[in-house]
């Protein structure tokens, strides 16, 4: 699914600090490596052997041993590198005019494999689909990189709840969904987690979507019956 969460985090962030960061962080080498990875023999055979949540494990170590164990720099590097597409179609209402907006995902003649290679079985209500759920990878790395490294304020919260509200305004493929939200809730955890604890992988907080699905679920009951 092309989620409205990419399109808000690419345009939000790209304005204020994009640029600088391609500059500065080497995160186009970064992209290209990880986009790499993903599409190496020893990927598949790490695929044809291991769990999902094992698969984004290794996604996150080999991309913060690129980036020199820079966990800030290893988050953003994924969010882009996990893009389950290159191009975000953008539907401006009202007037009707479709922006197909490029995202850095990695080399054009590596992307298709990528996307085909992706970790799919993420949670236990995965779709059972070529598709699943590639897309919340991107979302996760994305939370992850806003609640790890702005502590000003709660960017990523805001962004959450900004979707929401941003989802009515421009209508693309797709549309965001409780998965989504409790996806960048967990990356949000994994951000703060870090902040203590370096070594915390995303599979240990991953794991914890039964016991955010169900806070979600009892949130909306109380929503709806109040």
């Amino acid at each position: 699914m092309k989620s409205v969460y990419s399109i808000i985090f690419i345009l939000v962030f790209a304005e204020f600090t994009f640029a600088q960061v391609f500059m500065e962080n080497n995160l186009e080498d970064g992209i290209n490596y990880v986009v790499e990875f993903i599409n190496s023999e020893e990927f598949l055979k790490l695929k044809s052997v291991e769990n999902d949540l094992t698969l984004i494990d290794s996604i996150y170590l080999r991309a913060k041993k690129f980036q020199n164990d820079n966990i800030e720099e290893t988050l953003l590097t994924l969010t882009f590198a996990t893009l389950p597409f290159n191009v975000m179609p953008l539907k401006i209402p009202y007037i009707g005019i479709v922006l197909n907006v490029k995202l850095p995902s990695g080399a054009p003649n590596l992307v298709k494999n990528k996307i085909k290679n992706l970790p799919k079985n993420i949670f236990e209500d995965s779709p059972n689909s070529n598709f699943g759920d590639k897309d919340k990878t991107a979302h996760f790395f994305g939370n992850a990189y806003f609640s790890y490294s702005v502590t000003l304020f709660n960017l990523s919260k805001f962004l959450s709840i900004f979707v929401e509200l941003f989802e009515d305004a421009f209508k693309i493929e797709g549309s965001i969904d409780n998965r989504d939200f409790i996806a960048n809730n967990l990356g949000y955890q994994f951000g703060k987690d870090l902040i203590g604890n370096s070594k915390i992988l995303p599979s240990e907080i991953l794991k914890k979507y039964p016991l955010f699905k169900k806070y979600f679920e009892e949130e909306n009951e109380q929503s709806f019956n109040n």
